[in-house]
């Protein structure tokens, strides 16, 4: 004991000098974080010393302070500015930093891998990245994916339709799969998110059919990816290719779109309150025929009812001489749709715990009455340091939204809006009297009026995305980093879908549709689940540093989809119980995908970086759900400007990349029936009156395998004048093999067809990045970025006879596209006069695709934003026109654009008639839109600061539009539509779509 004490007394005054030291050679240093040139204080900025991790953040006047030992180098980055390192020591006691903007965004760090990341400026893929101002900055879109029109090359983004609550096609360096869906694989915060289109079950009432049977592809159907609020977003990357998405394995086939949304930061708690009016209205009206009565008799006269064309036109002259004659299309589509947008969002925490939180409420009224789309959001992100050893995250997002759609697109019974209105005359008045009676229309099976009024088509999603990853330091040393990292997250929703069409409409008292009242009730249920363990190790030995990850993942997707229709409807009730005959559709699927990976990234002195993984998948939807299908990747990228040879001091940035990379395509069951290609399925039926099950007509095939596909990508970046002009090329190829397709199946096998992986189809292109910024003064700072990319597909082999896409038109005579071997995949067909069978009469694919974003920023508080965006070429099979044309209605009947003296509507008729010119109703659909369009003014900090005694740090005003002008040789409302959604290789088919709408905005911010 005596010894112990003894010890103590020896050691008190080398401990008392070791602590002395260690004080004096602690310092602190305070300053200034701005804009390099507009002077304003730059909150938010990241300031750590560099190799120890101690660091802090920027408070919102821009001021810091952080403790350094001995001598150091402070590090200053943030999102959107150049990185900067300043060498301290115990003389520096005060130190102003002020930080350039980085135009070209070289430190700008991407996602590379599913636990790394890298900065832009040694990235060796083309990866496009839309940040949150970007993306949300101009003006207030109507989903997440709407808000990317124009903002990343590649990509080929169309509206299905114009109807509230979204709708959108996004596919990815061209088509990846014919039978399936081309869209891409959304990852939020680390979560996969389900993104169906769910059919709300009006196509059995409105009997839209394809190849003689009645679809759930043509009802207007909303994907669910609007369900997601873009004001939580900080970031969107989209892997455009096989070469960057390899690494998520079995599911990148057609892309992946990477979101991170935001999060806390160090420092005072920062409230936002924003607030956006509007209101929408019909973008483009297509007017209606100038009547008179010679054209009456001509449309109406008949040898069956020679009587009929007089009292059309006896009703016509009373009309018209008692001022009465009705804009029906203004009556359907006239209505102003007003807009709320209201945001608040909370963020703040400290060294250890980081939060964000945020509300939204957004209500948002279509241009038919009775449309519209409303959500409610909550978010709550936390980070949370629990140690030096671990440290976690947790995101968490609850939705609940309500769609009103109306009833839209294709019809064979009357019943679509833009079907009865074509038939629907101005002289007959169909408004409904004093007591609510509506009358029949005598032109058509519907009264537009009334089944608009009347009618219910309401699809409501409560959506729980939650999720959260775990780290685990293990090892951290000067030169060498190991980390595990514990990932988790889910995706629920549960879809409701209520259609109500009551019994004393119209069509449903008689005609062939009547069934005395129509009800369909929908429960669908989704519940996914992604896991994953990896292992994250860091080395700098010497020249050369080292990243390596390697780890396992885990995805399970249910969904249960629950379909209950009922007809005969006792008057005045919507319940199941009050009906005559009801009907039941349900459909289960579960499904389990495994994956392994591994990935090596080499970094010498930024000058050569490389990269090599593989992954290794299996799902339950392969035809052998043990069997592992391999996907590498492997890439180089070289920044010739870090090397000692090269001395041009005008260009700051020389890159040349390549890379090459392999993803699949699971065999995705079908999205209506759930039937999966490795299996073939019995489906519930009567027989004399007892239950049953009948056969598939698809035979399944054990063998089935994913499709994959195959890229090369080469490109080249430059920069010039310390990154004010930036330029990134890119070329690629990608091939899609084992493409599963249907082959004929012998009768006497009791089936149709039969699955199989038989094709193989590529596509080739180009993609053009130029940032430039032409002026950069203390008065005004102006960014532009121009995008160019343009693709070109082509089927290269097939196992089986040329066939017509499903879901992709109705009929060659019609125009249809057909997958044809040495063709493109989305080339149109049909016959036309002196041709021998179908040809090639059209493609939907652009000749290129082109956008101009403009930022201004001038006299510090202004901002000017604007947004074109050109598609040249790709055309489109337009039969709302041929339906207008039979009923005589379309503005274009009497023209004579061929100058045959037929008239137009005539023509297209005709061509219907004798099935010999498909090619009347292909149509050129480019266009140029002024997408975004916006002006904003920061009032100046000193008002604020001397008008709410420093209570609110920052207001922001301004007003903005988007969709505002469209030019377009397009005979309809709007060249992007998709009558059967985004199944399939087809965008452009258009029956009667819900028309799209121009958007103007009032904005109001707030910052506490």
């Amino acid at each position: 004991m005596k010894n112990i004490d003894l010890l103590k007394f020896l050691l008190l005054p080398l401990l008392l000098s070791l602590a002395i030291g260690a004080t004096a050679q602690q310092f602190t240093i305070r300053g200034t974080t701005i804009d390099a040139l507009s002077e304003n204080p730059l909150p938010g900025v990241n300031i750590i010393v560099k190799e120890t991790g101690l660091g802090t953040i920027s408070d919102a006047s821009g001021n810091y302070s952080i403790n350094v030992n001995g001598s150091g180098i402070l590090v200053f980055s943030f999102i959107g500015y150049q990185t900067r390192e300043i060498a301290v020591d115990a003389n520096t006691s005060s130190l102003n930093v002020s930080l350039e903007e980085d135009v070209a965004n070289l430190e700008e760090i991407v996602i590379t891998g599913l636990a790394s990341s890298i900065k832009r400026a040694n990235l060796a893929n083309a990866v496009s990245t839309v940040s949150g101002k970007e993306l949300m900055g101009s003006t207030n879109p109507q989903t997440l994916d709407a808000a990317l029109y124009g903002k990343l090359t590649g990509a080929n983004i169309i509206a299905n339709s114009g109807a509230p609550g979204g709708g959108i096609t996004m596919k990815l360096r061209g088509i990846t799969t014919i039978n399936g869906s081309s869209q891409p694989l959304f990852i939020i915060d680390g979560i996969y998110i389900d993104n169906s289109s769910i059919s709300p079950g009006t196509n059995l009432a409105t009997q839209a059919r394809t190849n003689g049977e009645v679809t759930d592809e043509q009802d207007n159907a909303a994907n669910r990816i609007a369900d997601l609020n873009p004001e939580d977003i900080e970031s969107v990357e989209i892997l455009k290719g096989a070469s960057a998405a390899a690494i998520y394995g079995a599911r990148a086939n057609a892309g992946v779109v990477i979101i991170t949304t935001k999060r806390g930061r160090p420092g005072k708690t920062r409230i936002r309150f924003s607030q956006d009016f509007g209101w929408a209205s019909l973008n483009n009206k297509l007017g209606s025929r100038d009547w008179n009565v010679d054209k009456i008799w001509a449309q109406f006269q008949s040898l069956d009812d020679p009587s009929n064309a007089q009292d059309q036109i006896d009703a016509f002259l009373q009309a018209r001489d008692e001022g009465r004659l009705i804009d029906y299309e203004d009556e359907l589509y006239g209505e102003v749709g007003y807009i709320t947008n209201t945001q608040i969002s909370a963020s703040g925490g400290t060294d250890k715990t980081k939060f964000f939180l945020s509300g939204s409420w957004k209500d948002e009224e279509g241009i038919v009455k009775f449309s519209g789309f409303e959500r409610k959001s909550a978010r709550v992100n936390i980070d949370h340091k629990i140690s030096k050893l671990f440290d976690f995250s947790i995101s968490t997002n609850y939705i609940r939204s309500s769609a009103d759609r109306a009833v839209t697109n294709n019809d064979n019974a009357g019943v679509s809006l833009g079907i009865s209105l074509v038939n629907s005359y101005p002289w007959v008045n169909l408004f409904p009297d004093e007591s609510g009676n509506y009358p029949n229309n005598p032109n058509a099976s519907s009264n537009p009026l009334q089944t608009r009024d009347l009618s219910t088509v309401n699809e409501q999603t409560n959506r729980f995305i939650g999720g959260g990853s775990l780290n685990v330091n293990v090892l951290r040393r000067e030169n060498a980093f190991l980390q595990l990292v514990l990932r988790g997250g889910l995706d629920y929703f549960l879809t409701e879908t209520f259609v109500h069409f009551p019994e004393n409409l119209q069509w449903q008292v008689a005609g062939a549709s009547a069934t005395n009242g129509f009800l369909a009730i929908g429960n669908n249920r989704f519940f996914n689940t992604n896991s994953s363990a990896i292992l994250l190790f860091n080395t700098n030995p010497g020249r050369i540093s080292f990243t390596s990850q390697l780890g396992a993942t885990r995805l399970t997707f249910s969904q249960t989809r629950q379909t209950t229709l009922a007809t005969q409807l006792i008057g005045g009730q919507a319940n199941l119980e009050q009906a005559g005959s009801i009907n039941a559709f349900n459909r289960n699927l579960d499904t389990e995908d495994q994956g392994f990976f591994f990935q090596q990234e080499a970094n010498w002195e930024d000058k050569l970086i490389a990269t090599a993984g593989v992954r290794f998948d299996r799902s339950s939807l392969n035809g052998d759900p043990d069997e592992l299908f391999a996907y590498p990747k492997v890439s180089l990228a070289g920044n010739i400007h870090n090397f000692p040879f090269f001395n041009l001091t005008a260009i700051s940035q020389l890159k040349l990349r390549v890379a090459y990379g392999e993803a699949g395509g699971v065999p995705t069951a079908d999205q209506i029936s759930l039937q999966q290609p490795a299996f073939t399925t019995l489906t519930g039926t009567t027989i004399d009156g007892n239950a049953g099950s009948i056969v598939s007509l698809v035979r399944g095939n054990e063998d089935i395998q994913p499709e994959r596909s195959k890229e090369f990508e080469a490109g080249v970046d430059v920069g010039i004048l310390a990154g004010r002009v930036s330029l990134e090329a890119t070329y690629y190829n990608k091939q899609v093999e084992d493409l599963i397709l249907l082959a004929d199946e012998p009768a006497s096998a009791g089936f149709q067809d039969r699955t199989i992986n038989g094709g193989e189809l590529r596509n080739r292109g180009v993609e053009l990045a130029l940032n430039v910024t032409p002026i950069s003064t203390g008065n005004i700072r102006w960014n532009s970025k121009f995008n160019f990319w343009r693709n070109r597909s082509k089927v290269l082999r097939l196992d089986v006879p040329a066939f017509d896409a499903p879901n992709a038109g109705f009929a060659s005579f019609l125009g249809i596209f057909r997958i044809q071997e040495g063709s493109s995949a989305t080339q149109i067909v049909g016959p036309t006069p002196g041709a021998e069978g179908d040809v090639k009469i059209g493609d939907a694919e652009p000749d290129f695709q082109l956008s101009w974003f403009s930022n201004v920023i001038f006299l510090n508080n202004f901002e000017f934003n604007m947004l074109f965006h050109w598609k040249e070429g790709g055309e489109n099979i337009n039969l709302t026109s041929l339906l207008a044309d039979f009923a005589g209605t379309s503005p274009d009947f009497d023209d004579d654009d061929d100058g045959n003296g037929i008239p137009d509507g005539t023509d297209r008729t005709n061509a219907f008639i004798n099935r010999n010119n498909a090619a009347a109703f292909i149509e050129d659909a480019s266009y140029l839109k002024l997408r975004e369009i916006s002006l904003y003014y920061t009032i100046p900090k000193e008002i604020i600061s001397n008008t709410f005694d420093n209570v609110v740090e920052r207001i922001r005003v301004g007003v903005s539009a988007n969709n505002i002008l469209v030019w377009t040789p397009y005979n309809s409302y709007d060249p992007e539509v998709s009558n059967f959604g985004s199944q399939g290789v087809s965008t452009g088919v258009e029956v009667a779509p819900f028309p799209a709408s121009k958007r103007i905005f009032a904005h109001l911010s707030i910052d506490f």
